[in-house]
């Protein structure tokens, strides 16, 4: 037989809050960390080159002598360097004529698709597949064949009587065939803008018909306001993917940036201080330099975003 004492709390006195409840951290979260343990080793070998770059930057250095600290003559050596001041132009000119050219085939190509076609996966896998090989050493060497002095293009000019330059020789066409390349791997804009329109649904045009509204004035009034999110995107990864291109001026030129520098992007310019001339130093600053860049570019867009961008709320 048990007994219970009550206690008797004195007049206007309050209970004390009960202790909170002791939480017991289920075994699914221990196992959560250690699936991610991986990911956290990986990131020191990200984090720790990210903070001695930005050291280096700072410094000169060769790879053979320890680094000596110089402040900001890196940077202060850019202003003075015209190499750098062509890779800047030949990497402006080649992201703020290819992006917005291939976006515009990448929406066009998906509002056809999305019209309803035959065999639409089949379509979709040979649109996107340029976008998988694009950036490789092998598309690269085909695309200098095709447009080489004896190569495909001239070929087919040929038959209607032109003769037609080396364009990957010339420079003045040199960078005009790397646009076209990289207007040619629309695939994964493509298949973005493919899924956005999959999204609108389908009785806002048929509103739109009713009222007598033409085609051209429903995309521009219903496509392109309700898809303009999925524009930011596409426009956002562009950008960046382009300012850092590097591959198809090293292969289309064996990595000298030619012919007269007119493929010497940003980022090749910044391999040879880096690789060819052992400038760790100057490299560095670069690099830092290109990651300001790019962050002002995406700052502004972000900015602008607010007038044209339209979300569902």
């Amino acid at each position: 037989m048990t007994t219970t004492t009550r206690v008797t709390l004195p007049a206007g006195a309050s209970a004390p809050p009960a202790p909170p409840p002791r939480r017991v951290k289920p075994r699914k979260d221990r196992a959560g960390y250690l699936f991610l343990l991986p990911w956290f080793i990986g990131m020191l070998f990200t984090v720790i080159p990210f903070f001695a770059s930005l050291y280096l930057a700072f410094t000169d250095y060769n790879l053979l002598n320890a680094p000596q600290w110089i402040g900001l003559g890196n940077f202060r050596e850019m202003l003075d360097d015209p190499l750098l001041r062509q890779s800047l132009k030949v990497t402006f000119i080649y992201t703020f004529v290819s992006v917005p050219l291939s976006l515009v085939v990448a929406l066009g190509v998906a509002m056809l698709l999305n019209r309803g076609v035959r065999g639409l996966p089949i379509y979709r896998a040979v649109f996107y597949l340029p976008s998988l090989l694009g950036g490789s050493v092998a598309v690269v060497l085909l695309w200098r064949y095709i447009f080489g002095l004896d190569g495909v293009v001239n070929a087919f000019l040929g038959w209607f009587g032109i003769d037609g330059p080396a364009w990957t020789s010339d420079p003045d066409y040199a960078l005009t065939t790397l646009i076209v390349l990289h207007i040619w791997t629309f695939g994964s804009p493509m298949v973005i803008f493919l899924a956005g329109l999959r999204q609108i649904p389908a009785m806002y045009y048929e509103a739109a018909a009713v009222d007598g509204a033409s085609k051209w004035h429903q995309f521009r009034s219903i496509t392109l306001p309700l898809l303009s999110p999925i524009i930011f995107f596409n426009l956002i990864q562009s950008l960046i993917s382009s300012f850092q291109t590097f591959t198809q001026g090293f292969v289309l030129s064996s990595g000298t940036g030619g012919p007269a520098d007119s493929t010497m992007f940003y980022n090749l310019y910044l391999y040879q201080q880096g690789f060819s001339q052992f400038n760790m130093g100057y490299a560095s600053a670069m690099a830092w330099m290109l990651l300001v860049i790019i962050a002002a570019f995406t700052a502004l867009n972000f900015l602008a975003a607010k007038y044209w961008v339209f979300y569902d709320n």
